[in-house]
């Protein structure tokens, strides 16, 4: 047998594989590709329009236990939720923070905090001084950064109003629409501007002329840090900057307002030329409410109709 295969050649057959059709719902599948297919993310435009962070805003409200509570704060919140961020807002209510409060303050789907003031007025007057003096030392304490506006909550505000608020560096003023006392009659208080330069002031009421400022509580707004850090702004003292009792009514915003900045010169008129309302001080009296027989007011917040 011969086993030398060195010299030999070898021819094989060639082998093909059966042919075979593939069918689906009766098509002839001819060919099957695989291919992975990709595409490069395109880079981001920049927005060059983005500028530096909003101020923070610091909203702070005294509420107490009356009718249309629940409506005045409701009409704030809805108000301050269309104000871009960041913005906190904080109520101060006497002795005990209410559920009632606490429940319409969550539903506003605004930051909050509920502060409590334990400090009891001799007069109704005194009220809403010491509320603001509780946030005042709750911001100072904390050293909450942002622009302070005591916003009352029976006023009526509009959104610009709180947009503006950002450009203030120390302390801003601007005019407020009034409705007089009488209620026959809507007088204006505030600065007169030229530009962004406050230089003199609207008054209507005789009594209140030996006012250094004539300014409505919801007609200025200042910097925090003027509170926790008198060294950056130069004040010569440290003494806490708060609201006094021991004025005559009408006479709190100017007391308060000469602890913070020492003339006009330090201010700023918003919007330029003090020209536009933007929030209204409308002195509603909801102590004499009168309510329909069979309406029951239940902790001054809800009305609810009893069922016969």
């Amino acid at each position: 047998m011969d086993t030398d295969v060195r010299a030999k050649d070898f021819a094989f057959p060639e082998l093909k594989p059966p042919h075979v059709d593939l069918r689906l719902d009766d098509q002839i599948v001819t060919s099957v590709s695989l291919g992975i297919h990709t595409r490069l993310q395109e880079p981001k435009e920049v927005d060059d329009s983005i500028g530096p962070p909003l101020k923070q805003l610091i909203v702070v409200t005294p509420t107490y236990n009356r009718g249309f509570q629940a409506y005045f704060l409701n009409r704030l919140g809805q108000v301050l939720r269309l104000v871009k961020p960041p913005l906190v807002w904080i109520v101060v209510e006497e002795k005990v923070a209410s559920f009632e409060t606490a429940e319409i303050l969550r539903r506003t789907g605004v930051m909050y905090r509920h502060v409590v003031c334990t400090r009891s007025p001799s007069e109704p007057k005194d009220r809403g001084v010491h509320q603001r003096n509780a946030a005042l030392e709750h911001i100072e304490r904390h050293k909450v950064d942002g622009i302070v506006f005591f916003a009352d909550d029976d006023n009526v505000y509009t959104v610009e109003l709180f947009e503006s608020l950002r450009t203030i560096r120390r302390f801003g003023t601007w005019p407020v629409a009034m409705l007089a006392p009488s209620k026959n009659k809507a007088i204006l208080e505030g600065p007169v501007c030229n530009g962004s330069q406050v230089i003199g002031w609207h008054t209507n009421e005789k009594s209140k002329r030996l006012r250094r400022f004539h300014v409505d509580m919801s007609g200025f707004a200042f910097n925090s840090s003027i509170l926790w850090d008198p060294k950056r702004w130069g004040r010569p003292y440290s003494n806490p900057i708060r609201q006094l009792d021991t004025v005559k009514e009408g006479f709190q915003e100017t007391t308060f307002i000469e602890q913070v900045v020492e003339d006009e010169s330090q201010m700023e008129g918003i919007l330029p030329g003090c020209s536009r309302i933007m929030n209204w001080h409308l002195h509603l009296d909801t102590s004499n409410l009168i309510y329909p027989k069979g309406w029951l007011l239940e902790k001054n917040l809800e009305i609810t109709l009893a069922i016969k």
